[in-house]
């Protein structure tokens, strides 16, 4: 009996050790991202999306000095978030991989001024518009050149697998080995500055940004009435209900409160 009471006088201390460190970690659980509604403990989650872009496509997708993707896209995401609850990670992934990380559940949308188009409709779903582009040509200041008919047997840069390299394609026909496709609109452009190509094709936003950047380019602009308007959306992957529903919801609410024409310079209907 003395044996028995001895012995569990000395397991006392480990079992008393033994509550203390479960109690302990019954809180260890992973947390989510809150904030708080009101001065009491109610607080509301805050969902955590991830964004893919390209960082060559200012003033909607570029970096700043931090190495942070900032732009327009960013600008219009975050201004959602703030009225319908999300924070927005954007990651520079490149143009051509949004495409496959999106469909793959890698990234939860693509930001990068994507065109809606009835053939990406049947891989992904699309928010409702929130900008209209249209493309244009760039040419050399002393370029003949004066529309689209004029590129027909001359050689044009485009941003690979954007509507310009698809406005190209229409021009002059799909498989025109005149039609050079290039990582970026930037790239295409420099290629006309380098005398590679004869005119680039580029969404007119991103156009006017890179010659207000570049303004020793010795560049002139040529609308063309073959060029159809076009609207950007946020992409998703194709059935995500739930994701699309949350999107749409901030954008309607940014058009209806102004901040959205306030970030984009232009009023949708």
């Amino acid at each position: 009996m003395l044996k028995r009471k001895r012995l569990f006088s000395m397991m006392l201390p480990l079992l008393t050790a033994s509550i203390i460190l479960a109690a302990c970690g019954t809180n260890s659980s992973t947390t989510t991202t809150t904030s708080t509604t009101d001065s009491t403990s109610n607080t509301e989650e805050v969902k955590k999306l991830v964004a893919g872009s390209e960082s060559a496509f200012a003033p909607f997708n570029y970096m700043d000095d931090k190495g942070n993707v900032v732009g327009i896209d960013v600008d219009i995401l975050n201004a959602m978030g703030e009225e319908v609850g999300f924070e927005t990670e954007v990651r520079a992934v490149g143009w051509e991989p949004i495409f496959p990380q999106v469909k793959n559940g890698e990234i939860d949308l693509g930001a990068s001024g994507i065109t809606i188009t009835d053939e990406r409709k049947e891989t992904f779903d699309f928010t409702e518009p929130y900008y209209e582009a249209t493309q244009l040509l760039v040419v050399k200041e002393d370029s003949p050149i004066t529309s689209a008919e004029d590129v027909k047997d001359k050689k044009i840069s485009v941003q690979i697998n954007s509507t310009g390299h698809m406005a190209a394609k229409d021009l002059v026909g799909e498989t025109n080995p005149n039609i050079l496709g290039y990582e970026s609109v930037p790239i295409a452009i420099q290629e006309v500055l380098n005398g590679t190509t004869d005119a680039a094709i580029g969404d007119n936003a991103v156009v006017f940004e890179y010659i207000k950047n570049n303004p020793e380019a010795k560049l002139k602009t040529i609308e063309d009435d073959s060029f159809e308007k076009e609207y950007y959306g946020f992409m998703v992957k194709k059935g995500n209900e739930e994701l699309l529903k949350l999107l749409n919801e901030g954008l309607q609410k940014i058009k209806e409160n102004g901040k959205l024409a306030e970030i984009t310079g232009q009023e949708l209907e």
